[in-house]
């Protein structure tokens, strides 16, 4: 009899499901909204999972007592008191088979990492950085609670500087810079004062979605805007130095995955990030992913159900998932 494994990829703007055979060959596919119960609530998060999980399962003619092992990855999923309710949501499935339940974080190190071990550093709307040895024996993390925590960048963390270095070039603190101009003409603002009042006001905000602008005003050679995106990589660089000094991988040969849409702004962005790597730790091998982390979350439910997930299986994954990718399939938050 076949065996079959779910994985969840529960994130602030959408849920993946998949469903793959014991060899990882992908039968069925589901999507939905967003899962973070920060965002939408455990009732939205259970509402949204639901139908995705329906929809892996109705696209793979399975019932879910045929779910051998599943794994979830959850957004907003970062501390043990939110455990009971998370599970709740989870268990409502009624899926057949164990269970592991990670952040969705964790999800992007199993699917970036050949070796399915290391740590993951996320940019994208916000960033995160965890990981764990290949024992699985030792854990590392940081908050994930973004810049009120001091762990940039992200796209959110990144347009929260834009705003302090616009004050700054206004007030005559700071140096004049394009970054002006361009966000005047973003927000049809008639000058960097308009501007500045718009956002103090509330009338608007700076937009994570605003991120590619900085990228580009920085490839245009402006000081300022290039000064910012290397801050951003050398405070990406710093979260993963936290998380390797935890797992003391200083000597050691692992993988770093970079997840997120942020790598691709600009190599500057990873640059910054290798130099404070590679000074502590020069046998990082760091990998640029872009396979969706709904595979990490079909990996997870092989090793839930208490079988070791091979490279040929990982492969498979890969190879079979859906030909017409949805909206966000490789997104990470």
């Amino acid at each position: 009899m076949a065996s079959f494994f779910l994985g969840a990829d529960i994130g602030g703007t959408k849920t993946h499901v998949m469903v793959a055979d014991e060899t990882g060959r992908v039968v069925g596919f589901g999507q939905s909204g967003p899962g973070n119960h920060e965002s939408v609530g455990y009732a939205g998060f259970q509402h949204n999972l639901q139908q995705a999980v329906q929809a892996a399962l109705d696209s793979a003619h399975l019932a879910t007592d045929a779910i051998f092992g599943s794994g979830f990855g959850v957004s907003g999923y970062d501390w043990p008191k939110q455990k009971g309710p998370t599970l709740d949501v989870i268990n409502s499935l009624q899926l057949g088979g164990a269970l592991e339940l990670v952040n969705d974080v964790e999800l992007g190190l199993l699917a970036g990492s050949p070796r399915m071990w290391g740590i993951a550093i996320v940019s994208g709307t916000s960033c995160n950085c965890r990981g764990w040895d290949a024992a699985h024996t030792r854990f590392g993390r940081v908050t994930g609670g973004g810049s009120e925590f001091g762990e940039n960048a992200g796209a959110a963390e990144l347009m929260v500087r834009v705003g302090q270095i616009l004050a700054h070039t206004w007030t005559g603190r700071g140096a004049p810079t394009a970054l002006a101009d361009v966000f005047c003409e973003r927000y049809g603002a008639k000058d960097l004062g308009d501007l500045l009042q718009g956002l103090i006001c509330r009338d608007f905000e700076l937009d994570a979605a605003d991120a590619p602008l900085v990228f580009e005003v920085a490839r245009q050679g402006d000081p300022v805007a290039v000064n910012l995106v290397r801050w951003a990589g050398s405070e990406l660089g710093k979260m993963a130095c936290a998380v390797i000094r935890q797992l003391q991988f200083e000597a050691v040969d692992f993988d770093l995955v970079q997840i997120g849409s942020m790598w691709g702004g600009s190599p500057m962005l990873s640059d910054e990030m290798e130099k404070l790597v590679h000074a502590i730790a020069p046998a990082a091998n760091i990998i640029r992913t872009h396979e969706p982390p709904v595979i990490g979350a079909v990996l997870l439910g092989i090793q839930a159900a208490g079988v070791t997930p091979t490279a040929e299986m990982r492969n498979n994954l890969i190879a079979t998932l859906p030909r017409q990718k949805p909206k966000n399939f490789g997104g990470i938050l």
